[in-house]
């Protein structure tokens, strides 16, 4: 397996310009004659599905969904980065770039990451044209908020449903493509395979997810917009849905799998309440701009109601540690300090495991009518989950698995290792290092469905031979036999645990070995265990029904089985990761108070230390075999505009 990013040549500000020209085109007459796979119909896929057909390809788009409109990115509440300063308060491309790049900790590929930061106004106008309900000033003007990890106001928002507003905007792109015959869509129908033809895609294999059929659908191209594995955790903010089996079936087709181990934890959720849970809830990080998060300093005052702790009994810590950032620093730092907090025994609410954000003071500031007309979806949805009114007493938050950095391995062109097969938005690696600042997923999914994809899947088309491959060809046949004998197999065993207990086991063991803190001996447990587990798996799981209807326990089990693999890879990544850095954090590799860095008060003691001299690259994966160790590949990261350096947001 080789590595070629393809990064074009040229300043680092001109790069996607000057490679926009010098990329092949296909001319309209002959775009009628490519067809296009989309699997996943969220912001990404929408957005590449609606922008393709109107060039002019033929699309196939498919979602598991029973409609496309709700796709998981539906959930997202904060808002969406561009840079457009219009609070002409020193927002540019080149700073959200920056801001970008330092909030990734130095580990994302510099070339597409500025292109994400160009790109980021035009998504604004795009979806203004389609009808976006962005909030606005009372001039009629966009309104800004700020966002984790950046000191402008380059947020563009629609109160606590920015996806939702987002989504629909691309949904009616493409039921407008839908309806001129340009995109067939495939509600309700799950991916299964992808099909690989002389080391190029050929097509998929899918399921219909209502009668159990099995088929194929060919393509000059496949684009995976799947999402995240966040769910290998079992309770994460995902929908229970979410899953990694259409990238990680790539994955075991040849496709690299990189910076698995890059997971994002969001410091503010509500907590986990109890065994029965199945998923946990977000609260929007935009309630970070006019919430404080706290503690109280003396563990004997964390059973007292929040009102009877006075301000000198609080540790406001964020504000306290991070005071250039405040409560507003990136989600990785934040989270790990309220872990902090709560291992110091100073944590809120059963088991100690929550810190308090509190509106007090905005209320008092603003008025409880300005605060409720910026998160009152938000204070109304904590307060049907939790029975608590956020306005008269502060909201109880901690950290939860959200979004993953890692995903399959993409060059410059958002092509995967295996020609023809592209990946956008969350399930490719691409753009955010070891950690994504907030608001930056909504950004990167329209980036690359709207104003990546198109160009470079045409170059693909116009520079290369695609493999076009009739579904009646062996190459289809082996695949869906394949998928029928994995089908065949899981409904045999007829065990005694459930596909959940598996899922549930499976997530506690990650999280505990490999979730906000990772060290070597955890991990190395979790790779013993793991094995065992899936070995169980597949001798005693109970698996009810049959394949010919609509069953939601056949599809769960083939989602859990390839979790159990997964996790296998993600835990080989953190143990080979020897650095903290962002989301990635290993217990042996923080900041001592003997460090220069730390006497000089440049960082504090605890922080993510890195090790550039080792660990500046990217780590791509090669699947070998399922019990078998995977190839290790490096991509070097090599920074011209930028200089790595320790990050501080003191």
């Amino acid at each position: 397996m080789k590595l070629d990013a393809k990064i074009p040549s040229g300043p680092l500000a001109e790069k996607w310009e000057r490679h926009k020209f010098d990329m092949k085109l296909v001319n309209p007459a002959n775009k009628r004659k490519f067809d296009v796979i989309v699997v996943g119909s969220g912001l990404a896929g929408a957005s590449a599905s609606a922008t393709l057909a109107e060039l002019g390809y033929n699309v196939k788009c498919f979602c598991y969904q029973d409609s496309a409109r709700r796709a998981h990115s539906i959930a997202a509440q904060g808002g969406i980065n561009a840079a457009k300063n219009y609070q002409n308060d020193g927002d540019s491309v080149h700073r959200l770039f920056y801001d970008t790049i330092k909030g990734g900790d130095f580990r994302s590929r510099e070339a597409n990451v500025h292109r994400l930061a160009e790109v980021s106004a035009n998504i604004i106008d795009q979806c203004v044209a389609q009808g976006v309900p962005f909030a606005r000033e009372y001039g009629g003007h966009l309104a800004n908020r700020s966002f984790g990890g950046a000191q402008v106001s380059r947020t563009f928002y629609a109160r606590g449903q920015t996806g939702q507003q987002l989504l629909l905007g691309a949904y009616s792109a493409l039921s407008r493509q839908i309806g001129l015959g340009k995109v067939q869509m495939y509600e309700r129908t799950e991916m299964l395979d992808v099909v690989v033809s002389d080391g190029r895609a050929a097509g998929i294999v899918v399921r219909d997810m209502v009668t159990g059929k099995i088929s194929s659908h060919s393509g000059h191209a496949v684009v995976l917009a799947t999402g995240g594995y966040g769910n290998v955790f079992f309770l994460s903010t995902n929908a229970k849905g979410c899953n990694v089996t259409a990238t990680f079936r790539a994955y075991k087709k040849g496709a690299a799998f990189a910076n698995p181990c890059y997971t994002q934890i969001h410091p503010t959720c509500i907590p986990v309440s109890g065994e029965y849970q199945s998923k946990l809830t977000l609260m929007s990080e935009s309630l970070r701009n006019d919430g404080r998060v706290w503690v109280p300093k003396n563990a004997e005052d964390c059973g007292k109601k929040p009102s009877e702790i006075p301000d000198e009994a609080r540790d406001y810590y964020l504000e306290r540690k991070y005071p250039s950032f405040g409560n507003l620093a990136p989600r990785d730092i934040s989270s790990r300090s309220a872990k902090e907090a709560c291992d110091d025994g100073r944590g809120v609410g059963p088991g100690g495991l929550g810190v308090y954000l509190d509106f007090r003071d905005s209320i008092e500031r603003l008025g409880e009518q300005a605060v409720r007309d910026r998160y009152g979806n938000l204070f109304d949805m904590y307060e049907r989950i939790t029975g608590d009114n956020a306005y008269q007493t502060p909201m109880r938050i901690y950290p939860a698995v959200h979004y993953t950095m890692g995903g399959l391995w993409v060059d410059y062109h958002l092509q995967t290792t295996i020609p023809g097969l592209f990946c956008l938005g969350e399930a490719n690696f691409s753009d955010h290092g070891a950690n994504r600042l907030g608001a930056s997923a909504l950004m990167q999914g329209l980036a690359d469905g709207y104003f990546v994809a198109p160009y470079t899947i045409g170059n693909y088309f116009a520079s290369e031979k695609p493999a076009e491959l009739s579904t009646d060809a062996p190459e289809f046949r082996e695949v869906e036999e394949e998928v029928n004998d994995r089908t065949k197999k899981l409904l045999s065993i007829q065990g005694k645990r459930t596909v959940t207990s598996f899922h549930r086991e499976l997530g506690q063991l990650v999280w505990d070995k490999c979730g906000m803190a990772r060290n070597e001996k955890g991990l190395k447990e979790a790779l013993k265990k793991i094995p065992e587990l899936r070995a169980e798996f597949w001798e005693n799981v109970n698996v009810t029904g049959t394949n010919g209807e609509l069953n939601q326990n056949l599809e769960y089990a083939g989602r859990t089985a390839d979790f159990l693999e997964f996790a296998e890879v993600l835990c080989h990544d953190a143990l080979t990761r020897e650095e903290s850095c962002g989301g990635h954090f290993r217990e042996e590799y923080q900041f001592t108070k003997d460090d220069p860095e730390v006497k000089s008060g440049f960082t504090g003691e605890g922080e993510a230390k890195r090790r550039d001299d080792k660990f500046a690259h990217v780590s791509a994966w090669e699947f070998k075999g399922v019990d078998k160790k995977p190839r290790l590949h490096k991509e070097k990261l090599a920074y011209e505009e930028v200089k790595m350096s320790t990050r501080s947001y003191k």
